[in-house]
């Protein structure tokens, strides 16, 4: 996204860059109790390989354009354009470098999507047909999709590893599209979040009340996972007024907050944002509003923005996700099935060979979460929350952790 001209956690409003993606084209091609995610060995190959700041550069030319002079590439579709995934690609330029992935003839770029299902299902046809794609990682923008799931199983025909990121394909549908799926167990996530929003709440006198929960799509999976999450953390004492989709507008994601209140005001007590961009919105709006006393923020992500916003106090927590991981390993795991080093594939996924039936988690690398709480004041502890589910930070914390890989949000 989750978390944006789209989160993600996600999504986008069409810019010039997205222009100049679907321009590209047309030339062409004419998100149970939550266990300990498994993460720690990834994490120390990847914290490793990390000691030098990531260069913040693009990683590439664009994924619709072929490599020359022999490289493959290792192409990442994302469901929109965001800064959200700015750290992303840092994570994919420092595998490139610290992976060494020039030396086996292979290159991690990113393909930015215009934000729509055609887009994804344009980029991936488009691939199919390039002979220099080795891989191929995407962030489903519509987890239900059979179109997008079968252009994936015709890349998986021609021999091309398949992985999903960030936000997975509908699992009961279609799993076998992808090999595996690497991010956030976004119902975990979720869950943190509605927990965070409970205590919150409760310290402030409520057991009772509405809220309102936003992201671009409610049926993208990530984003209904977490809504889910969220919903069954807060409980029954409190009542899920709507869920809100502005399709990747950045206006009508402040509109929907602004309609939100004036349909609910009389109990609402919260404000949900599940994708990136929605944290900057319901913050901005409740502040000028003049109902920061009275409603409870939550979001998804850390835009550079919504931290801005927090440290205004506009925004009580936010549970921030690690697309930089992502893209670090991405680019690992891909290479690891391209080289068929079955090692790596099984530190990154130990229960692999288990029946989906017997542990629905085994094709699932988690990346890990953080919840980030406002200097000073807060009811939120650490000791509140399970330190194998979730990093506690203070907003300083936070910052001070983009800054050593030169980011500016996550």
């Amino acid at each position: 996204m989750s978390s944006v001209n789209i989160a993600c956690p996600a999504p986008s409003q069409t810019s010039l860059l997205s222009a100049f993606c679907v321009l590209t084209l047309s030339v062409f091609a004419t998100g149970c109790a939550p266990s300990k995610p498994n993460t720690s060995s990834a994490d120390a190959v990847a914290t490793q390989s990390i000691a030098a700041t990531p260069d913040s550069t693009p990683v590439s030319t664009p994924a619709s354009k072929p490599a020359t002079s022999g490289t493959k590439r290792l192409v990442f579709i994302t469901n929109g354009d965001d800064p959200y995934w700015d750290a992303l690609r840092s994570g994919l330029n420092d595998a490139n470098e610290k992976l060494k992935l020039g030396d086996k003839g292979l290159k991690a770029v990113m393909d930015v999507n215009d934000g729509t299902p055609q887009g994804q299902i344009n980029k991936l046809r488009q691939l199919q047909s390039q002979p220099d794609v080795a891989g191929v990682a995407i962030s489903v923008i519509n987890a239900t999709n059979a179109v997008i799931a079968g252009e994936m199983d015709k890349l998986r025909a021609k021999g091309i590893p398949v992985i999903t990121v960030d936000s997975d394909i509908d699992r009961t549908k279609y799993r076998d599209s992808r090999s595996f799926y690497l991010g956030t167990d976004n119902i975990v996530g979720g869950r943190v979040l509605g927990q965070a929003a409970k205590v919150l709440l409760e310290a402030r006198g409520k057991t009772s009340g509405g809220y309102v929960q936003f992201a671009g799509f409610t049926d993208v999976d990530n984003a209904s996972a977490r809504m889910n999450g969220v919903r069954e953390a807060l409980g029954a004492g409190f009542t899920e007024k709507d869920r809100m989709s502005d399709e990747m507008d950045l206006s009508r994601a402040r509109d929907n907050v602004r309609n939100a209140i004036n349909n609910h005001r009389s109990d609402l007590v919260a404000l949900v944002g599940i994708w990136a961009y929605n944290a900057p919105a319901i913050a901005q709006i409740v502040e000028s509003s003049n109902l920061r006393k009275d409603i409870t923020v939550v979001t998804f992500d850390a835009q550079a923005e919504a931290i801005s916003d927090m440290a205004k106090g506009r925004i009580d927590a936010m549970v921030v996700q690690n697309p930089f991981m992502m893209g670090f390993e991405t680019a690992r795991l891909l290479t690891a099935l391209i080289e068929k080093d079955e090692s790596t594939i099984d530190t990154m996924f130990p229960n692999r060979k288990q029946p989906i039936s017997e542990n629905p988690t085994a094709d699932i690398h988690t990346t890990g979460l953080r919840l980030v709480v406002p200097n000073g004041d807060t009811s939120l502890k650490k000791d509140q929350f399970d330190a194998n589910v979730v990093e506690f930070m203070t907003l300083s914390e936070f910052q001070a952790w983009l800054a050593k890989y030169n980011l500016k949000s996550s």
